[in-house]
């Protein structure tokens, strides 16, 4: 389920200082909207470049956003259908507690604060890029498509065999309920293995011996039964074979399919080990990789949002920056509140901020955003 969060910032003014912004927030969220998350989100000082650079950046901002959000999800729609698999009750995935924007360090050594706003994104979005060519093609030097197909194909066998093994007398694996003395096999002779409906069970016993003119009398024992069928073999001449499963088959008896052989039941099992090794080592390894891959993205996005609230904080209320950058999960029915906080917050502010000709409208603000508010504020959609 996805939770929205709020990116935004707030003019300090002249004046005025972060702290003392971020006081009278924190207050008046608690006291009119108490059940919205709240934190700080620390941004430092990047590098602002020309107006120019600024408003081009601002334009791709949005579409970026998207992308890495749309591959963030991917990843974690991946994680929880591995987890699925596997039995596992998937929890609220966190990347080293930076899932509480409070705790949003930016990492000086990945990305030099000196470095151009674009440089900065280009280099996430190509990061991004390369994490989403990777799960779509290559893990860990093998297509990841290929392991996804092997995986899935492993997890089929597995079924089948449990199918097999677990199902009705009808369909399942009958080599361990057979034993060697129950077994006539010579020139001559031959045992069948047939399944009968429980309620079938007294025809059966009554009219085996006369289904056909070779068959041993006295012959039929009771191996197995279930809830549905009950198993017995019979034995005849093996010429008569095809003979008696035409004449049982008239009368709804099943006779199966079986050649006796005292090694398949270990062979069933050791191939039912081998695959469920193989599902769970397959499965942990491309569990591992989306984990470190969600880290990488999430860290990545944490940054972006950054470089965009900044960008667009600079657009919005000029140079120096002096702005607080906060981040807010507000439920659906406090939002209306929330916003009313937020636009009293500037309005107390002494700051001005540019405005278009035409409309009164902030400028920086994508073309058509339908958000228009006295402050800087876009949403992600954490899952």
């Amino acid at each position: 389920m996805a939770t929205r969060y709020w990116v935004a910032s707030l003019p300090v003014g002249q004046g005025g200082s972060a702290s003392s912004v971020w006081s009278r927030l924190q207050e008046s969220i608690s006291k009119q909207a108490f059940d919205t998350s709240l934190y700080r989100f620390n941004i430092p000082n990047l590098r602002v470049g020309t107006l120019d650079l600024l408003l081009s950046l601002s334009d791709d901002l949005s579409k970026a956003n998207n992308f890495i959000e749309g591959v963030s999800h991917k990843i974690r729609r991946q994680i929880e259908e591995l987890e699925r698999v596997s039995g596992v009750v998937s929890s609220s995935l966190t990347v080293d507690g930076v899932h509480d924007f409070c705790r949003f360090m930016w990492d000086e050594a990945k990305y030099p604060t000196m470095s151009p706003l674009k440089e900065i994104v280009d280099g996430i979005h190509v990061q991004i890029a390369k994490i989403e060519d990777d799960l779509k093609v290559q893990c860990d030097y093998v297509s990841y498509l290929v392991r996804v197909s092997e995986y899935s194909n492993v997890r089929s066998q597995l079924n089948a065999i449990n199918r097999k093994q677990a199902g009705s007398l009808a369909v399942r694996d009958l080599s361990n309920l057979v034993k060697p003395e129950d077994i006539v096999s010579s020139e001559h002779l031959t045992t069948l293995l047939a399944v009968v409906s429980k309620y079938s069970q007294k025809d059966w016993l009554s009219s085996y011996e006369s289904l056909t003119s070779y068959v041993v009398p006295r012959s039929s024992k009771k191996l197995h039964e279930d809830n549905e069928y009950a198993l017995y073999t019979v034995t005849l001449f093996s010429r008569d074979v095809d003979n008696f499963k035409t004449k049982a088959r008239e009368r709804n008896f099943q006779v199966r399919d079986f050649e006796y052989n005292p090694e398949t039941q270990d062979s069933r099992k050791h191939e039912l080990e081998k695959l469920v090794q193989d599902q769970e080592t397959m499965r942990s390894s491309l569990l591992q990789w989306c984990y470190t891959s969600y880290g990488e993205v999430f860290s990545s996005w944490m940054h972006f949002c950054a470089v965009r609230v900044f960008s667009e904080s600079i657009l919005r209320y000029g140079l120096p920056p002096s702005f607080l950058s906060v981040v807010l999960s507000p439920p659906l029915k406090s939002e209306k509140k929330v916003r009313s906080i937020l636009e009293g917050m500037c309005s107390n502010s002494n700051s001005t901020f540019w405005k278009t000709e035409d409309d009164g409208g902030m400028g920086g603000l994508a073309a058509g955003e339908a958000d228009a508010h006295p402050y800087v504020s876009f949403t992600i959609n954490l899952i």
